[in-house]
């Protein structure tokens, strides 16, 4: 069946065909560009045997053998804030409320182990578990210098906030 050009449903036919170009074309483009760089932060526990994976802090050149299994991973943060407290500044984490009742029970049965806080898998901090932490805020000092500290929490920020988003896609 042959419909001349200019009837109505050749042009319904093409305008369809368009949308429907313009939709694909949309569904094939790249992702906008980051403005960050994404940093994977976890925290290990500092093992009760000495037996586990040694990590050395970069700058007081600390050793601390901690479990292979991270205790806080990636997607238990919500976000992380560079804060000034008495001894100087240092970054704040905040737990999800899921991470934060685990969180709560390690440090109960954990006192006195450190913390090691690693970013794309470089020990960058310590901290030693002195009491339970109910709130799920965490405040660690970074062996970074202090100007690469906003640039730092910039990224952490960010990466957070992409990690709970593609979270909260998946489930």
């Amino acid at each position: 069946m042959f419909f001349p050009l200019d009837s109505v449903l050749t042009r319904r036919l093409f305008f369809l065909g368009g949308v429907a170009g313009i939709l694909l074309a949309g569904c094939s483009s790249a992702p906008p560009p980051k403005d960050y760089t994404p940093v994977v932060a976890r925290f290990f526990l500092e093992s009760a045997s000495g037996d586990g994976t040694p990590l050395t802090l970069p700058q007081s050149g600390v050793r601390v053998t901690v479990n292979p299994k991270p205790v806080i991973a990636e997607g238990d943060v919500i976000n992380v804030e560079l804060v000034q407290v008495d001894l100087g500044k240092c970054l704040l984490f905040q737990l999800s409320t899921s991470a934060v009742r685990d969180f709560y029970r390690m440090t109960v049965t954990h006192q006195g182990r450190r913390l090691v806080m690693v970013l794309d898998g470089e020990a960058v901090g310590a901290r030693r578990i002195d009491g339970p932490i109910t709130n799920g805020v965490l405040y660690v000092f970074v062996e970074r210098p202090e100007s690469e500290l906003p640039a730092l929490v910039n990224n952490l920020k960010k990466s957070s906030v992409a990690i709970q988003r593609e979270l909260a896609r998946k489930g």
